[in-house]
């Protein structure tokens, strides 16, 4: 008697090639919001449409200021008693600097969205 509880396979389909292609997606359509693509590109926008904090400046001056440290110690061989003060002093410079960077790219973003597209 033959096996009638096997799990169906999928099929296969060979090109002249010699490769094998797997047959697409047949099941039901994906909902926009399922559609990995699409959620990664509102959460981007979400992310790119709240006003710069100063917070989120300090943070990216802090890891810049680290990696500023580490060049100075390892591309100029300064001793890290030396470069601990430059970077201090670099950490100052860069939360102001990029929080108006950021500021002023926000402020772009939103008036490109405001103007109305032309035709």
């Amino acid at each position: 008697m033959a096996q009638t509880k096997r799990k169906r396979r999928s099929k296969h389909r060979g090109t002249p090639a010699g490769t094998i292609e797997a047959r697409g997606r047949t099941g039901r359509k994906l909902k926009e919001e399922e559609r990995s693509k699409a959620a990664a590109r509102r959460s981007r926008q979400n992310r790119f449409d709240r006003p710069p904090t100063w917070q989120g400046a300090a943070g990216r001056a802090g890891i810049a200021a680290g990696i500023f440290l580490l060049a100075v110690v390892a591309l100029f061989g300064q001793p890290i008693q030396a470069a601990i003060p430059i970077a201090m002093f670099m950490f100052l410079i860069y939360i102001p600097l990029g929080f108006y960077t950021d500021q002023f790219l926000y402020k772009r973003r939103l008036a490109k969205k405001n103007r109305p597209p032309e035709s």
